[in-house]
């Protein structure tokens, strides 16, 4: 590795030790469906963020509750301090698209439909509010 690359990779580390996220790959939901549950998220308190992930009907909510209950917990690990409410909140939550499986639907008169399993990544970024 060249010094430059290095020196850019030091940094990237040094700054995700005071970073608080989590990260989800390859979730077997399509993008469209997660952003959805997402948006109803960014930016709110964690804690409100998780009652309101916790009663949300759709299946992405179940996967994005987890992965903010793994976020809560890597905040709790990182800074050595028990997640209080009011405290952190919701700074930011990506949700890109991943490898989409393409398979074949039998048609009628010897046609195929093509069908695209979409999947997607899902980057949770907690951040402390400061009183």
């Amino acid at each position: 590795m060249g010094k430059r690359k290095r020196l850019v990779a030091d940094n990237r580390k040094e700054e995700n030790k005071t970073t608080y996220f989590a990260k989800l790959n390859n979730c077997p939901t399509s993008p469209r469906k997660m952003r959805q549950v997402a948006d109803l998220v960014r930016g709110k308190d964690a804690y409100m963020a998780l009652n309101i992930l916790k009663f949300n009907t759709r299946e992405a909510s179940i996967r994005l509750e987890k992965l903010l209950k793994s976020a809560i917990a890597n905040y709790e690990q990182k800074s050595q301090q028990r997640a209080e409410e009011g405290v952190l909140f919701v700074k930011e939550i990506k949700v890109d698209s991943a490898l989409m499986a393409k398979r074949l639907r039998t048609a009628p008169q010897g046609r195929g439909y093509r069908i695209r399993k979409r999947s997607n990544h899902v980057t949770l970024i907690l951040d402390t509010k400061n009183i």
